[in-house]
């Protein structure tokens, strides 16, 4: 079994979590919403097949307002017809970000967004998706533990 990296380097694992706070308070200065970086994270968590961050940031994404339908729908978001202009533009970031090399299909999708969201909250949008596929990464390696919650979100034992 291999050892999960907070656990062996705390100092490492807190200054990460230092890190996305500094990226989150970053992101909402330039106007990403509370729901628009759930959105990210949740995606990026998805494409990358992180279960632990799907399980958090799904619950988190919920508590900022995102409709049950629309998460139920993530993974078809371009399918949908559900997602808002902005909603699109930072899901459209999330996989460029997430699945690399950016294609040309995803500069495409890039260039739009920042046409929808504006410098600030494209290029903050961009470091919440470094920032969770970083998380993902961290939580996929130390293989952090998904537990039973019941319908509240709570841990079932």
């Amino acid at each position: 079994m291999r050892p999960a990296l907070d656990k062996v380097m705390p100092e490492a694992w807190q200054a990460a979590q230092a890190f996305a706070t500094a990226i989150r308070d970053a992101a909402s200065a330039r106007g990403l919403s509370a729901r628009e970086v759930e959105l990210i994270k949740v995606r990026a968590s998805q494409l990358n097949a992180c279960a632990f961050c799907l399980d958090l940031h799904s619950r988190q994404a919920r508590q900022a307002g995102i409709g049950q339908q629309k998460l139920d729908l993530l993974a078809a978001w371009r399918a949908a017809g559900l997602f808002e202009e902005r909603e699109r533009a930072v899901l459209a970031v999330a996989e460029a970000a997430t699945v690399l090399p950016v294609t040309d299909e995803a500069e495409a999708d890039l260039l739009s967004a920042r046409s929808v969201l504006g410098a600030d909250a494209f290029v903050a949008a961009e470091w919440v998706a470094a920032t969770i596929n970083a998380f993902n990464r961290i939580s996929i390696l130390s293989r952090h533990p998904v537990r039973p919650r019941d319908n509240e979100g709570r841990v079932v034992r």
